[in-house]
């Protein structure tokens, strides 16, 4: 993954809990690297270390860590730069949604060693969607929890999402079912 999410990963830990705990989850997790530098990829296994500890230290099962990223991610790249482009890719969840596989590929001509899920918008309704999730990336389907509750918020919209499919309980790709309405 790009230095950039596990630079995201150190900027949230800090913010709510400090330095010191940054700190003490970075030497439980073995990181050597002490400021990744965003557009630099990383080995995929740093990260998940660093949720592995992050998990032990904060006493919070890995779901709620990714949960709790996937929220603070959305914030987090339009304040890095990226407001602009995810501007463009819709002013609402449901087209925003529909255009996440675009703002990827836009995303791709910055970060060529991009790999990106891919999502699928189905079942399309005046408040409801069924979003497929497909990444080549095991174990990370519980961020899509949190990166959905960080768009409602973008979008202003009360977002409930319920997962009907999981790969890591065999099937081909995790589904979610998504509920939204303007607060």
């Amino acid at each position: 993954m790009y230095g950039l999410v596990n630079k995201a990963i150190r900027d949230m830990v800090c913010e709510k809990f400090g330095e010191d705990t940054w700190e003490t989850i970075r030497q439980k997790a073995e990181v050597e690297v002490d400021t990744f530098i965003g557009m630099e990829a990383y080995p995929d296994d740093i990260t998940h270390r660093l949720v592995k500890a992050a998990s032990e230290v904060l006493a919070m099962p890995p779901p709620e860590i990714l949960k709790a990223f996937g929220e603070y991610w959305v914030i987090y790249t339009a304040e890095e730069g990226y407001g602009e482009m995810m501007d463009m890719a819709g002013d609402n969840l449901p087209d925003f949604l529909q255009n996440l596989d675009n703002l990827h590929a836009r995303v791709g001509v910055s970060f060529p060693q991009l790999k990106p899920p891919s999502f699928e918008c189905t079942d399309v309704a005046e408040e409801s969607m069924n979003l497929h999730y497909r990444s080549s990336r095991q174990g990370l389907a519980p961020m899509v929890f949190g990166l959905v509750g960080g768009l409602g918020k973008r979008f202003n919209v009360e977002v409930d999402i319920t997962q009907l499919r999981s790969r890591e309980e065999g099937a081909e790709h995790d589904e979610f079912s998504i509920k939204y309405k303007p607060e």
